[in-house]
């Protein structure tokens, strides 16, 4: 009786500590999304600033429309990229909180 006492006493304190780091890692998944928005914003007007000044040294030199053509679709494909890869890298920010959830989900029953 004094083991199964023991036992369920530890069982209880393991649940509680792991209940707290389960809700401990979703503020940290909120904190973490917060942080990738915000590097994501500095990424793109640190862009939009980039492609800003190179549309100014135009006016300071001779560039022909086919160079400015080429030149404006090639920022429109930098534009898209970025955009993509800000889009897929918190796609898999969603997805690695779900599978955390789902072991969770799966090991916590």
């Amino acid at each position: 009786m004094r083991k199964y006492l023991i036992v369920m006493v530890a069982t209880m304190c393991l649940g509680i500590s792991s209940a707290t780091a389960v809700r401990a890692q979703n503020v940290g998944w909120s904190a973490e999304r917060k942080q990738l928005k915000a590097q994501q914003k500095l990424e793109f007007n640190a862009l939009k600033v980039q492609q800003r000044n190179r549309k100014q040294s135009w006016n300071r030199q001779r560039v022909t429309s086919a160079e400015r053509a080429q030149a404006n679709h090639q920022m429109k494909r930098e534009r898209r990229n970025l955009k993509q890869r800000q889009k897929d890298a918190l796609q898999d920010l969603k997805d690695r909180q779900k599978a955390v959830s789902d072991m969770n989900r799966a090991y916590g029953r």
